[in-house]
């Protein structure tokens, strides 16, 4: 069993520099400096620190070297379940297979996505691929500022976006009113290496609730990716969320990782992240067990 040890993820950093002089490190779809890593989260007054990528992106690499210099408390979700860091937490990814022969053809499934269609069939539909590099702040604003201020996304996480993006596209659906309303924006993360199309957000507008926007979007980008030959469709974590149960027919466990000194109040709070989402054997141990059995079918 590894476990977190200071000393051993010790790594050459300089004490002092200036920030025209700041390191930035990379590590496949994301780069990063000492000061840009870490974000601050609260379990009520309790601080402790994620990831600028924990917000809107998907899979999370780690090293060494990125854990060493990170500030602790630290958690870090949604690992790459075929890296060798992390064990499953208290939720899974709900995907879309969306060429599996009979997804389409669920009598009940087949039934509600036509009442959604139905619904939306008079509304003006947009697709955009767009590539990463090209979304600025103020693009990603504009697309889902209402949904980040409302589940308090902060501006290092839209800035995580965007550095996650950059040698990615991204899939930006929307749907209008034939005024121009704005009725949802959707926006996907394409992962082709993975055959996969990750949903990172939807802004919905609440005026057009009666037309259930948000089950039309998971439709609209499930179709999308079957037409345009990815494999699966993510939408994210499903244990918070009953109605993504409609559209996942696959889980897959969310690796992640805690990394909290023995003593530190969030080892104290049971309704700190650490207790909910984590199991207590798990706490601090950073190499994933391969004989580690999980249970899909209580997320199906």
């Amino acid at each position: 069993m590894m476990m977190f040890l200071e000393s051993s993820l010790s790594v050459a950093i300089p004490e002092t520099r200036s920030i025209s002089e700041e390191t930035t490190y990379r590590l496949k779809h994301q780069t990063w400096t000492e000061k840009s890593l870490c974000v601050k989260s609260f379990h009520e007054d309790i601080l402790y620190h994620t990831t600028r990528w924990d917000a809107l992106c998907p899979y999370v690499e780690v090293s060494e070297q990125m854990l060493a210099m990170a500030e602790k408390p630290l958690l870090i979700y949604a690992l790459p379940p075929e890296s060798d860091w992390g064990n499953p937490i208290r939720d899974a990814y709900g995907l879309v297979n969306v060429r599996s022969r009979d997804y389409w053809e669920d009598s009940r499934r087949a039934r509600k996505f036509k009442e959604l269609r139905n619904k939306h069939r008079d509304l003006v539909h947009h697709v955009e691929v767009r590539d990463g590099s090209t979304i600025s702040r103020e693009v990603l604003l504009s697309w889902g500022r209402r949904h980040f201020e409302r589940y308090e996304v902060t501006s290092q996480e839209i800035d995580g976006f965007i550095d996650y993006v950059q040698h990615l596209k991204v899939l930006v659906l929307r749907v209008e009113t034939q005024t121009g309303l704005s009725v949802l924006t959707d926006v996907s993360i394409l992962l082709p290496e993975r055959g996969q199309v990750y949903g990172s957000f939807c802004q919905w507008n609440p005026d057009f609730s009666s037309l259930s926007p948000g089950l039309y979007a998971c439709l609209l980008a499930a179709q999308w990716t079957l037409d345009n030959g990815y494999e699966s469709y993510n939408l994210g974590p499903v244990g918070d969320y009953p109605y993504k149960r409609l559209f996942v027919n696959h889980v897959e466990p969310i690796y992640s990782l805690a990394i909290c000194p023995a003593d530190h109040p969030l080892t104290q709070d049971k309704t700190s992240p650490l207790f909910t989402d984590f199991e207590r054997r798990d706490w601090n141990r950073l190499q994933r067990s391969k004989r580690r059995r999980w249970d899909a079918q209580r997320y199906l």
